[in-house]
Formats: structure tokens, sequence, C-alpha cells
């Protein structure tokens, strides 16, 4: 099935709803939080019943602002109150995920168990791989900037009138995926932003959604200190051994290598639990960074990707690493 003949299945499916849930991955951004009430105020607005499942307890600056004000206006679960709200298997209950498409990777594995494959469907930009999702519809396109992006044109689609804020949200998970329209940016994207900000986007709001914390910003300098160079092109990161950092700011650390001179592609190393090593990479293009990744259980797309490695170290995640890049290079 064509791209094209997915979306229009993704709207018969919507039509035919009675409740959907909504899902992201873990560890929500400005991108996936975004995207996610996007979808949630079309839902609405098409009169469907629908809810936001998010387990997580702990939130990064941005998406913690818009929970605090979007406060009591949106229906939110844990993945253990999904079966109070649907009726089990019937097929007008719809589980659509956002902005990734691994099961390990979504805010609940367990909330799958609740649907028929036939009843999931997935939005994403990130690359399949082996722990993809079981879904009878997967509309993934490598080629968009974010997910926001796919939601901005659902919303086009519809032809619905978006409240300035929300359109703002979907905004800012544009500009973070894009890292300021500089990565994963073509006339479609800037088109996307330009829909937006016709409907009352507000590029300060965006600013100060993204705006970062300043001891955070200093920690993350101290790990671009530490970082070898391969083949004048390759930066490799490292985070302390003895520090625990965010997902979200091993992403930034990486975004920010690629503006130095000859870096071609990014990768930062770093703990993200006590027990989980994550790698974050970016590239140019030149380098697939979901390919460089997957040997390592990870995914993404071309020029965005990441893995998580339990029971590890940064040393022997490292070593890994630059024995796939030597391959690369061969």
């Amino acid at each position: 099935m064509k791209l094209i003949e997915r979306k229009k299945e993704l709207r018969r499916k919507i039509k035919y709803s009675k409740t959907v849930f909504i899902m992201a991955h873990k560890d929500l951004d400005l991108d996936a939080l975004g995207s996610s009430i996007g979808l949630y105020i079309i839902l609405e607005k098409l009169n469907k019943n629908c809810f936001l499942i998010i387990n997580d307890t702990k939130h990064e600056s941005g998406v913690s602002k818009v929970f605090k004000e979007l406060e009591g206006c949106l229906k939110i679960i844990k993945d253990d109150e999904i079966e109070e709200k649907l009726y089990i298997r019937q097929k007008k209950n719809l589980l659509i995920i956002l902005d990734t498409n691994k099961e390990e990777l979504v805010q609940s594995s367990d909330a799958l168990n609740y649907f028929d494959k036939e009843n999931i469907i997935i939005l994403d930009h990130h690359e399949l791989g082996e722990t993809s999702i079981d879904a009878n519809l997967r509309i993934i396109d490598n080629d968009i900037s974010s997910t926001c992006e796919m939601i901005t044109n659902l919303i086009e689609t519809y032809k619905m009138e978006l409240d300035p804020y929300y359109a703002t949200l979907l905004l800012s998970g544009i500009v973070l995926d894009t890292n300021n329209f500089t990565l994963k940016t073509n006339s479609e994207t800037y088109y996307a932003a330009y829909y937006l900000s016709s409907m009352g986007a507000s590029t300060k709001k965006v600013q100060y959604l993204l705006k970062q914390d300043l001891k955070e910003y200093i920690e993350r300098q101290k790990v671009i200190t530490n970082v070898d160079i391969i083949n004048n092109r390759i930066a490799i990161a490292k985070g302390s051994p003895y520090m625990v950092y965010r997902r979200e700011d091993i992403a930034k650390i990486a975004d920010t290598l690629l503006f130095f001179n000859d870096i071609e592609a990014s990768f930062v190393i770093a703990k993200t639990t006590s027990k989980t090593i994550s790698i974050s990479g970016r590239s140019l293009g030149n380098y697939d960074i979901s390919e460089i990744l997957t040997p390592l259980g990870g995914g993404g797309n071309k020029t965005v990707g990441a893995t998580r490695i339990s029971d590890s170290t940064i040393s022997k995640v490292e070593t890994k690493l630059k024995q796939i890049l030597k391959k690369e290079e061969e």
C-alpha cells in the first residue's frame, strides 16, 4: 500500500472509531508530546472519545511547562487504566502510536496487549527495525522532519481550525527535531511551519518552551570536551561514567557537535539509568545513523537515531561503536 493510500486508510479508521488511545515514546519530548496533543485535538473535533497513555513520571523542561499549562484539559491515563476505558477487542477501539515504532520504546508495551494488530496504527518518521510493533497500518515517512509535521499535514487535510496554542506546540516539535531548521528540512517542512504560523503559532512561545536550564547546559558542555574525532569527520563524545544523563540532553549534545567544521556525524555515549548506556547519533546525511546503530539494537533514520544497551559500560559500548564505524569507512 502506497503512502497516500495509507493516509486515506488512517482517515477511514478514525472515521469509524469510537474510542482512540494515543501513545508516544518514553521520555516525552516536544515532538512526541506536540504530535500527541495535536492528534488529540483532531479527534476531539471529530467527536471521538480519546485518551493519552502516559506513564512517565518525570519530564524535560518544555514538556513540564506544557503539562502545567494544560492541567485539566487532557484525558491522561496510565496503562493500568486502559481496560476500564474500552470494550476489549472491539473494532471501534484504536491505539495510535506516535514518534516511535519500537515496542521497547513506547510508554507501555503492556498497552499493546489490549488491541488486535488490526486496531493499532503507527505514525512515525523513524526506520522500521527488528523490534518494530506489528500493526496492520504503519505510516512511516523517513523523509519528513518530525511527527509534528505529519500531524500538521493531517490537520490541513481535515481543513480544521487550530487554536494558536496547539499550533505553537506542533511548531515547537518541528523546531526541536530539525534543530531549528538545520536538519531534515525541505520545502514541505517550511510550508508546515508557515501553515502553523498562519494559525497563530508563536515563535516567541516556541523559544520559551525550548529554553534550556543553565546548569544542564554547563554539564552538556563538559561532555563535549571529552570527544574523539575519527577520520576528521565523525565525533564521539562520552559522558562521565559517574553521572546519569537525560536522553534529551545527550541528543542536544549530538546536535551541537554537528556545528563544528568538517564533522559529518556525531555520537554521544552516556549513562541514562544506573544500568543503561545510551547512544544518540546525528548525521548531515553522508552517514546513515539508523544503519550504524541497528547492530547495537537501535534505530532511527538516516540523520537521527538512538539506542539503549543494558548491563554494559561506556568504554565497551564505545569499542563496539568504533568497530561498526571502521567497517563503514572500509
